[in-house]
């Protein structure tokens, strides 16, 4: 292992693939989760693709909140994509490798999404704080200009600390072994298949992840505490609900997601606590693309009635083509 690490740049690697072992511990229960898994991303393409249709050819829905919420849709389609077919492949097949540079490729992608998730949802709550805090200058402050400029940052700052993760990862050996015990190429697996040192990564990593998902957080975390203080001081019952309707929706995409990720990587890496650290990664790499569709357009009115809209012109159609 010494070896390696003071090797030529040609010998960085002893293999070209990594064996993801994933759910490979359950064989009697491979076609079981095929179909699941199956079924999770027909819906969770269905439901993203639907939204954003909806969005685009509504005009009542072209509004801040549901430009945002567009952007979420665009992303975990793009999530979804990137990690559910090669699963969905691995169930059937039996092959569970994947190349290097495939697993790195995979890793930057989901890195990036879920850092640019964190300041979508940051974003998403800031325009909730000015719709329900600041209703009198809502129009005036969150305008077309300022909400691409806030979707293009969003997107901009998951991107580059990605990119720089990945020159820090591109530079890591790897000597064996090549079995990694999760279902996608996450960063402690990898780092845990190294021979490298990896301190460098880890300290990079420390900052990233107070700038990119620790801020987040806390700025949306102060937008609800100052939506909920507002609330709570609105006097009628009927007005407490309908402005707490407006943001429950992104409340419970926010639990789902930022509840799951602390529970992942705050918890204790021990071999007991494995298969349980699986089943949280699976909630938020996986549940959390299902559930945004899911309690945007079954929760909310307006989503609901562009549906039946868009149902019936459908079905007028299809009718007069008839």
């Amino acid at each position: 292992m010494q070896l390696m690490e003071k090797g030529d740049a040609e010998n960085q690697t002893d293999f070209t693939e990594f064996i993801l072992l994933a759910f490979g511990d359950l064989p009697e229960l491979q076609i079981l989760l095929f179909l699941v898994f199956l079924v999770i991303y027909i819906v969770t393409m269905a439901g993203n693709i639907l939204i954003i249709a909806l969005l685009v050819t509504d005009q009542h829905l072209h509004t801040p909140m549901y430009f945002f919420l567009g952007n979420l849709s665009c992303l975990e389609t793009c999530y979804t994509s990137i990690l559910l077919p090669r699963m969905l492949a691995s169930f059937l097949t039996g092959d569970r490798t994947i190349s290097v540079v495939g697993c790195m490729t995979q890793f930057f992608v989901l890195c990036f999404l879920a850092t640019t998730e964190c300041y979508l949802l940051a974003a998403m709550s800031y325009d909730r704080y000015l719709a329900i805090c600041k209703p009198l200058h809502y129009g005036t402050c969150m305008n077309g200009k300022l909400c691409l400029q806030l979707a293009a940052g969003c997107w901009i700052n998951g991107f580059l600390p990605s990119i720089i993760m990945m020159c820090f990862m591109s530079q890591l050996i790897f000597c064996g072994p090549n079995e990694m015990d999760h279902f996608f190429c996450d960063l402690t697996p990898i780092l845990k298949l190294s021979c490298s040192d990896t301190s460098q990564i880890m300290l990079v990593l420390y900052i990233f992840s107070f700038l990119d998902v620790v801020s987040p957080f806390l700025l949306t975390m102060t937008s609800y505490v100052c939506i909920v203080s507002t609330i709570l001081r609105i006097s009628s019952t009927i007005g407490r609900q309908r402005a707490f309707s407006t943001c429950s929706s992104h409340l419970i995409v926010l639990t789902l997601f930022y509840g799951t990720v602390m529970i992942v990587y705050m918890l204790p890496k021990s071999s007991n606590l494995r298969a349980l650290n699986k089943v949280f990664s699976v909630c938020y790499t996986v549940l959390t693309p299902l559930t945004n569709p899911l309690v945007y357009s079954l929760r909310n009115r307006e989503v609901k009635a562009a549906l039946r809209k868009a149902v019936r012109k459908c079905l007028a159609f299809t009718k007069n083509s008839d």
